[in-house]
């Protein structure tokens, strides 16, 4: 199954325009309770087949690491990067997602003409670039930042989890699912949590 032809709908207008290096801007990680944020940037040459691809949240962990690679190999670039929890706690999660984005377009070689960016701000971009709302399940380029993205945060937090193992990182990636909040009840927070996202927690305890 290939991508539906509507995913390079967006893609293909503004190479009509005479851009013919745009690239899709997505992140990862903008919800969880530790771990850094990661973006990626991605350049798809026109067209390219890359069977199955998707918004990262609609496609199973198999199928996002069956792509992972494909994609690098058909990209005409990509970059990823990430923000570290430091960088989320003295700027804010979304400041620090955009920079995570800045640093992904920057690693691109060629440069991009304009970023397509997921979500409803293009602020603090760096280059010239239009916000796509739900843009991961519109727009070729960004679904496959979206795949990059995620796959490059699970594998980070599946290392971190050789680090803090009592939390079970490599289980629910630093999401606040209920096996994490027991594990802080047990364990308190380590260097890897977002303090700035519990507060609330701690404050009804």
């Amino acid at each position: 199954m290939n991508a539906p032809a509507d995913l390079w709908a967006m893609e293909a207008a503004l190479h009509e325009q005479g851009l013919s290096l745009v690239c899709g801007v997505d992140e990862a990680g903008r919800g969880p309770l530790a771990g850094p944020v990661c973006a990626a940037a991605v350049i798809l040459p026109m067209g390219c087949e890359l069977p199955g691809l998707n918004d990262s949240k609609k496609l199973t962990e198999k199928q996002r690491e069956r792509l992972f690679p494909l994609i690098q190999e058909q990209a005409v670039a990509y970059g990823i990067a990430f923000a570290s929890v430091e960088e989320i706690e003295s700027l804010n999660i979304l400041s620090a997602a955009l920079l995570a984005m800045n640093r992904a377009i920057e690693q691109l070689t060629p440069a991009p003409d304009m970023a397509l960016i997921d979500g409803n701000t293009t602020r603090d971009i760096k280059i010239p670039a239009q916000s796509v709302v739900g843009g991961d399940g519109k727009c070729a380029c960004i679904a496959a930042a979206s795949v990059l993205a995620k796959v490059s945060r699970d594998r980070l937090m599946t290392e971190l989890a050789m680090q803090y193992p009592q939390y079970g990182f490599e289980k629910h990636k630093g999401y606040g699912t209920r096996a994490h909040y027991a594990a802080l009840d047990e364990y308190g927070p380590c260097p890897a949590h977002r303090m700035s996202f519990l507060r609330k927690y701690y404050a009804k305890r």
